[in-house]
């Protein structure tokens, strides 16, 4: 390890670099790379009061609404892929359990916007999108303004800075630099725009290793605050090159979520209970672990940087 490093556990990144009360992205890269492992941490170290950022994350919000950790919801969508619902946004919003949030709703393009002008330092980014919509009455930060080239109006998407980003990553190096393929999203804007970055990699690589492929550095390390490594901590959802999707953990997590008490079993079972990461997995069984892996590898074409 060097003195640069920036490695550290999980749970010392989440004790360090998110208190109660932040804003929070997660779920960058749509329905890959989600950081439920850090999600996780959030609820065992007992986080309130966060304001949730993220286009879509799939179940991950819904397990952190239901873990009475979020005051607010800053997205395109919540629920569950697989089968529509997210029951634990759905009574906190209708019933406040286990409390009351309050959602603000953005399209996938102006939520991607919002962050991409933190990510500029620009105030806000102008769009046509949403034009005609409910959005504008229910979202203040989306404004109609006059075009100033012209007699059309355009919609003002307010900067979002986030307090921190949490962006799980195939590899990086233990200075924060981080290559990640596949779908990406916002991530690159989502590093740039928030105030600290939290790197969450499958597998911890020598510099050289990052430096050999610059143009896959989607994170460059000085923009990172934390680097944590944790295999399998995007689980359920699939790491390119890694694992699969677990469909069959957002059916089940589909069933266990529907009533308030089974889905406060569930979290004492598959969150509270796992001391790490290796524990949460042991849960499924090795045919479960196994049909997860990668089946037919599809390496790229190395490149040649040679001058």
């Amino acid at each position: 390890m060097t003195t640069s490093s920036k490695r550290m556990s999980m749970h010392d990144a989440i004790e360090q670099h998110v208190p109660s009360g932040s804003m929070v992205l997660l779920g960058a890269q749509l329905e890959q790379l989600i950081p439920f492992a850090a999600a996780h941490e959030l609820i065992r170290q007992g986080r309130h009061d966060l304001t949730l950022v993220g286009p879509i994350s799939d179940i991950l919000f819904d397990q952190l609404i239901g873990a009475g950790c979020v005051s607010r919801v800053m997205a395109a969508w919540v629920g569950n892929v697989s089968a529509g619902v997210g029951y634990c946004y759905r009574r906190a919003v209708e019933q406040g359990i286990p409390r009351r949030i309050e959602v603000v709703d953005y399209s996938n393009f102006t939520l991607a916007l919002a962050i991409h002008a933190a990510a500029l330092g620009a105030p806000f980014m102008p769009t046509y999108s949403t034009l005609g919509s409910d959005l504008l009455k229910k979202n203040g930060n989306l404004r109609e303004f006059p075009s100033p080239v012209g007699e059309e109006t355009l919609i003002a998407v307010r900067a979002l800075k986030p307090d921190v980003a949490i962006l799980h990553v195939q590899r990086a190096d233990e200075q924060g630099s981080a290559h990640a393929w596949g779908s990406l999203g916002i991530l690159e804007d989502a590093a740039r725009g928030a105030r600290k970055v939290i790197v969450v990699a499958e597998e911890i690589v020598e510099t050289g290793v990052i430096s050999s492929d610059p143009n896959r550095t989607v994170i460059p390390g000085f923009l990172v605050s934390a680097v944590v490594h944790e295999p399998f901590g995007a689980h359920p959802s699939p790491a390119l090159g890694y694992y699969g999707r677990d469909h069959a953990f957002f059916s089940e997590y589909h069933e266990r979520s529907r009533r308030s008490e089974d889905f406060e079993r569930w979290l004492e079972e598959r969150v509270i209970r796992p001391a790490n990461r290796s524990e949460y997995m042991q849960l499924l069984s090795a045919e479960r672990r196994e049909s997860l892996s990668v089946r037919q590898h599809a390496y790229s074409t190395p490149a040649d940087f040679g001058h």
